[in-house]
């Protein structure tokens, strides 16, 4: 996910996909230690995302002081 879509989205659609990573990062995680993982990368793209949603919602709080 681009950083253009991310700064499209509402603060509380952000939450919420922030969450949605978050479980499929566990969800990598858990294949990784299993074995199954098919595509390794997924889990840094996935990391990055999650980065990159804290830091508009962090922009959109320091602005809203």
């Amino acid at each position: 996910m681009k950083i253009s879509e991310i700064r499209e989205l509402t603060t509380e659609e952000l939450i919420e996909k922030q969450e949605e990573f978050k479980e499929e990062l566990f969800n990598l995680r858990f294949a990784s230690a299993t074995g199954n993982l098919e595509k390794p990368s997924r889990i840094k793209e996935i990391r990055k995302t999650i980065a990159r949603i804290k830091m508009v919602i962090h922009q959109r709080e320091e602005k809203n002081k």
